[in-house]
C-alpha cells in the first residue's frame, strides 16, 4: 500500500507541532498539508517541516483529493464539527483529546464513524505511553491485577495560556481535558466500566470561569477504585503522576519513566518502537488505516470515558 497522505489542522499549536514531529519519524506517512488560522502561521510551520500545501480554511483543506487523513489539533469546541466534516469528506480522522467537550457531540462523532466506516481515533496518549503499556502487558498476561489507582494531575495555570506559553482561543478544563486521560486509562487498564463515581470541585476562577481544583473517585463493578486529584493551582512539580497499587506489586509512572513501589526504576525503553507517546498514537492511526481495522483508542472505545465525564459534570452542576 502507498503512503498515507496526512494533513494536520491546528498545525501551529503546541500539539500540532508535536504531531508533525512525530509524523516525520513514520516512513509510511507523507505530510502533504497543514492548516492554521492564518496563512502566515500555516506557512511558518509548513516551511519548518517542508510541507507542500498550506491552508487557512478547513473546508478548503478537506476538499483536497490528495489528502487521505486528517489530525485535528484544533480547539476542543471545534472537534465535533471538524471531525464529522472530515469523515463526510471521506477522510480518516485522529482527534486530539478530548474528542469533544460534551457527551452529545461525542455520540455524534461515533455515529458518523459508524455511518461512514472511516477510521476515527481519539488521542488518548496514556494508552500508548511505554510506562503504562508495561503495566498493561502485566495485566493482560495475568501477572498483576489493579486494586487501586491514585493519580495526581497538577499544573499552575491561572491564565489562559497553552503549552507554548501563548494565549489560547479556548479555555482548558480540569474535567474535559485532564481527567479525561485518567478516566479512560483506568477503564482501559481494568477492562471494566465505572459502576460508581463521585466528584467535588473548588471555587471557579473569577475570569476563566472554571474550577481550579477537583477530586474524583471511581469504582468498577469488581471493586477496583481510582482516586484522582486535579489542580491548576499547584506551583510545581507539574504534570500527572500515577500510582498503580496491584495485588502483586506497586508501580509509579512519572511521565515516560516507571518505578516499582520501592522507587527502583524499570527499563521501558524496549516496550515499543519509540518512547514518544504522540508518535505511537500516530503510528497506530496509520497502521489501522493501512490494515483496515479498528485502532486502539477508537472513538467507540473512548466513548465510555465521555459518558463518565458527563455523569460527573451533572453531579457537579446539580
Amino acid at each position: 500500500m502507498s503512503k498515507i497522505r496526512l494533513a494536520v489542522a491546528g498545525a501551529n499549536g503546541a500539539f500540532g507541532v508535536k504531531h508533525l514531529e512525530a509524523l516525520s519519524q513514520i516512513e509510511e506517512v507523507d505530510i502533504v498539508a497543514v492548516m492554521a488560522t492564518t496563512m502566515a502561521k500555516a506557512d511558518s510551520v509548513a516551511d519548518q517541516f517542508s510541507v507542500p500545501k498550506r491552508f487557512d480554511d478547513y473546508d478548503a483543506m478537506l476538499a483536497d483529493s490528495d489528502i487521505d487523513a486528517v489530525i485535528l489539533a484544533t480547539p476542543t469546541q471545534l472537534h465535533a464539527e471538524q471531525g464529522i466534516k472530515a469523515m463526510e469528506a471521506g477522510k480518516h480522522v485522529l482527534i486530539e483529546i478530548p474528542m469533544a467537550d460534551s457527551l452529545a457531540d461525542s455520540q455524534a462523532l461515533v455515529a458518523k464513524q459508524e455511518e461512514t466506516g472511516m477510521t476515527a481515533m481519539a488521542g488518548h496518549v496514556r494508552r500508548f505511553n511505554p510506562s503504562h503499556q508495561y503495566v498493561h502487558n502485566l495485566i493482560t498476561s495475568g501477572d498483576v491485577s489493579i486494586q487501586q489507582m491514585d493519580v495526581q494531575t497538577y499544573f499552575f495555570r491561572r491564565t489562559n495560556m497553552n503549552a507554548k506559553g501563548e494565549p489560547r482561543s479556548w479555555t482548558d478544563h480540569l474535567l474535559w481535558h485532564h481527567a479525561c486521560h485518567t478516566i479512560d486509562l483506568f477503564m482501559y487498564q481494568t477492562g471494566e466500566d465505572i459502576a460508581e463515581v463521585h466528584a467535588v470541585q473548588g471555587p471557579k476562577h473569577p475570569e476563566l470561569g472554571i474550577a481550579m481544583d477537583m477530586s474524583i473517585i471511581m469504582k468498577t463493578p469488581t471493586g477496583k477504585i481510582c482516586t484522582l486529584s486535579l489542580s491548576f493551582n499547584n506551583d510545581g512539580p507539574l504534570g500527572t503522576f500515577f500510582r498503580y497499587i496491584c495485588d502483586n506489586g506497586t508501580y509509579l509512572a512519572r511521565y515516560d519513566d516507571l518505578f516499582d513501589g520501592r522507587d527502583a526504576q524499570i527499563d521501558v525503553s524496549k516496550v515499543d518502537v519509540s518512547m514518544n507517546g504522540i508518535e505511537l498514537i500516530d503510528r497506530e492511526f496509520v497502521a489501522a488505516i493501512r490494515e483496515g481495522r479498528e485502532p486502539n483508542g477508537s472513538l467507540q472505545q473512548c466513548l465510555p470515558a465521555m459518558r463518565v465525564m458527563h455523569e460527573i459534570e451533572q453531579k457537579l452542576t446539580d
